[in-house]
């Protein structure tokens, strides 16, 4: 999906209030940004991110052992890449 923030799509299936933005980061490489509607101040506080920050994020958690909270959860490589693909065919 689409709108005037760029391409996006639904982490969590049903739950419209998350979505997670993918572009192409400067070097090509895929990049995700959380926004949540029901707080709106998250897509201020938290910057564009590279797939391996969210895996370092990932092995943080999996290391204390939280994986309810595990970012590779809600940030998806093969859909942010099919939405890339899609909008640059």
């Amino acid at each position: 999906m689409k709108d005037e923030l760029g391409l996006y799509y639904h982490p969590q299936a049903g739950n419209t209030l998350s979505r997670v933005y993918v572009r192409r980061g400067e070097h090509g490489e895929v990049e995700f940004r959380l926004w949540r509607s029901d707080m709106p101040d998250v897509w201020e506080r938290h910057p564009w991110l590279s797939m391996s920050v969210v895996q370092d994020a990932s092995e943080l958690y999996r290391l204390e052992r939280n994986a309810d909270a595990d970012p590779l959860r809600l940030y998806d490589l093969a859909v942010a890449r099919a939405l890339l693909k899609e909008d640059e065919a």
